[in-house]
């Protein structure tokens, strides 16, 4: 068995450069031994198990869109408010909900204290994601390098031949 302890995971920081987006996160499954880098599926788990928390005013991320991953979230405290394609939802302690691949969806804090939540996620290799609101697509390259690409619509043979 492998076991830990959340008291003993450290917390890691992440935010926008103009202050926007936030996050601090707990890599439970890693914590556990997980590396989410490898192909092998001893090393790689068929899900990952995180503990977020989002400070007062900020929004996790950019609005955006997985094209093969599945999200599954549990909220331990606080409020939030998730957009997705129908607006925004009001959440809280006790709430769960879900998104598959092609929903797009932002998940912010829309109270007065952190909002905390674990998400349980697939992470299958080959995952991209679309940011509706910009145009933008990130895409990782081998060794988990992100990229992050605005292109325009090209036809499928444009500079191969």
């Amino acid at each position: 068995m492998r076991k830990v302890n959340l008291k003993d995971v450290e917390w890691q920081e992440r935010r926008s450069p103009k202050g926007k987006f936030g996050r601090r996160t707990k890599n439970i499954s890693v914590a556990l031994g997980c590396d989410p880098e490898s192909l092998d599926l001893a090393k790689r788990w068929p899900f990952d198990l995180a503990l977020v928390s989002i400070p007062k005013g900020k929004s996790l991320c950019p609005y955006h869109s997985h094209s093969s991953e599945s999200e599954l979230y549990l909220v331990v405290s606080g409020k939030g408010s998730i957009r997705d394609k129908e607006g925004s939802t009001m959440v809280g302690p006790g709430d769960a909900f879900f998104f598959g691949p092609g929903e797009a969806h932002q998940l912010s804090n829309a109270g007065e204290e952190d909002f905390v939540y674990y998400v349980i996620a697939d992470n299958p290799v080959g995952d991209s994601c679309f940011y509706p609101d910009s145009g933008k697509f990130a895409v990782w390259k081998e060794g988990g390098e992100e990229v992050i690409v605005k292109g325009t619509e090209a036809d499928y043979f444009d500079g191969e031949e």
